[in-house]
């Protein structure tokens, strides 16, 4: 039997472009087998449009990008992915256990698993994120972070060797942003798999991250460690604007970025600093027993 590939997405020399936008260029970018790979940057920077391209969903304009050792194609097991969670979604009355059961064969046509072990799969992907206990409820009766726990075994699910993660903390108060952060850093430890991780704040996975790719726009990006990119005289170099990067403690505060920059165009609230935090975070539903 052949070893396991160590590089489990291989992008090389790749450009995304929408007509004469460039949106990133000669991007090269290997993550290996058990990474956590934060992408950060501004809307519009391409770090969604990376995810789609990785999904199969979106071709390049130049160069390639192999997943596991082959191309990107829709619904590969190969990689899972948790969609971004908006604040508008409306409720659902699907269950719990009917969502996680899409990531088995959602995207299949013809007969699927057979009922026992399909049961036993979507059980075992929800007591792996904690969330088996509700298992029988409606997505739409759940917290914020609960919903987040019950997307992610969705795409869990399958056994991907690659997680895509599309802001997955967006909505969640910080209990809930810490508890999703460290479930997804446990999951790729303890099955030696790779995560590519988009999000606005650095901070609540600031503990599990390997490596930053930072998208600047305009083509731009930069990938290293925390300490490599997440520096004033990196950042002012992409955005070809003074940036201050500030560590209080075990946070990382960025100040000075230009408002093109900031995430939805938003400048920072005073009661914010880290232009992460355009607005605070929306209090969680509660439901009860």
């Amino acid at each position: 039997m052949a070893a396991p590939r160590n590089d489990l997405l291989e992008v090389r020399r790749a450009t995304l472009a929408y007509g004469s936008r460039v949106i990133w260029q000669e991007l090269d970018l290997a993550v290996r087998r058990g990474e956590f790979l934060a992408v950060l940057g501004a809307n519009g920077s391409g770090k969604t449009s990376l995810l789609r391209v990785v999904l199969g969903l979106q071709p390049l304009s130049s160069g390639t990008v192999l997943v596991d050792g082959a191309r990107p194609r829709r619904g590969s097991n190969a990689v899972g992915y948790v969609a971004q969670q908006r604040a508008s979604d409306s409720p659902m009355p699907q269950r719990a256990k009917d969502l996680v059961g899409q990531g088995l064969d959602g995207h299949r046509w013809g007969i699927g698993l057979p009922g026992r072990d399909r049961e036993r799969r979507i059980r075992a992907a929800l007591d792996e994120v904690g969330a088996l206990s509700y298992a029988d409820w409606p997505i739409g009766a759940l917290s914020g972070g609960e919903q987040q726990r019950v997307r992610i075994a969705q795409a869990l699910v399958a056994d991907p060797r690659l997680l895509l993660c599309d802001e997955p903390l967006s909505w969640l108060d910080v209990t809930s942003q810490q508890t999703i952060s460290s479930l997804v850093d446990r999951w790729r430890r303890e099955h030696d798999s790779a995560v590519l991780f988009v999000t606005h704040d650095i901070n609540p996975v600031l503990p599990y991250v390997d490596r930053v790719l930072y998208m600047a726009g305009d083509g731009q990006h930069r990938l290293g460690t925390v300490d490599e990119v997440l520096t004033g005289d990196t950042l002012s170099a992409l955005h070809g604007a003074p940036v201050d990067v500030v560590r209080l403690r075990d946070r990382i505060v960025i100040v000075g970025l230009p408002e093109a920059a900031h995430p939805h165009g938003a400048h920072p609230d005073p009661a914010h600093p880290d232009p992460a935090h355009p607005e605070p975070a929306r209090p969680e539903k509660v439901h009860s027993a």
